[in-house]
């Protein structure tokens, strides 16, 4: 997000806001609040990496759940219970690799960090792409129109799509399954049983 919002500065898309973002990207790498910053310069030596947010072999290991904790939240859950130890182990890293990531997010000074409402592209572009006109409308509009003294919207009938599959429509529907039994689909499942 940092990134983001730095190359935007860099392009001068966030005026309000390029003051306190650069005082923010001051503080780290200057004593100075006044000095100008290189965003380039910024940006080219990352400070983290998303590595971070993953744990090491040692972390997953030192359990901060137990496997009773465990069985607790998937039953809470209603979620199916591990079908053997090493899908309970397997349940197990990824919850303390889950924990790990929550962690290290809670760690992040947030301190005079407006809160995000939303995550979009905040571009020109973006704000005029996202933007819905009367000309996007035209279609719609000419399939309503508007009856009686309640100004009532109705829609216009259409004709009817009598083939919506398409003209090539020749009857078998089962030409195009992969498996059939009969006259009928066969799909197959994790379990075979035997007939």
């Amino acid at each position: 997000m940092l990134l983001r919002t730095s190359s935007r500065l860099a392009r001068g898309l966030l005026p309000r806001r390029a003051s306190r973002l650069t005082n923010a990207l001051a503080r780290p790498y200057s004593s100075k609040k006044t000095e100008e910053i290189d965003i380039d310069a910024v940006l080219a030596k990352p400070s983290w990496s998303v590595k971070s947010l993953i744990p090491s072999e040692a972390a997953i290991e030192s359990h901060t759940v137990t496997p009773k904790q465990l069985y607790h939240l998937l039953r809470l859950s209603a979620l199916p219970q591990p079908a053997n130890k090493e899908e309970e182990e397997a349940m197990l890293r990824t919850l303390e690799s889950q924990i790990h990531f929550v962690k290290e997010i809670q760690r992040v000074d947030a301190t005079g960090v407006e809160p995000l409402q939303s995550i979009r592209d905040e571009t020109p572009e973006a704000i005029k792409e996202s933007t819905i006109g009367l000309e996007h409308l035209k279609e719609a509009l000419s399939k309503e129109r508007v009856t009686g003294r309640s100004k009532r919207i109705q829609r216009v009938e259409t004709a009817r799509n009598d083939r919506p599959d398409g003209d090539i429509w020749d009857g078998n529907a089962l030409g195009y399954a992969s498996k059939t039994k009969g006259k009928f689909f066969s799909v197959e499942t994790g379990t075979q049983t035997s007939n």
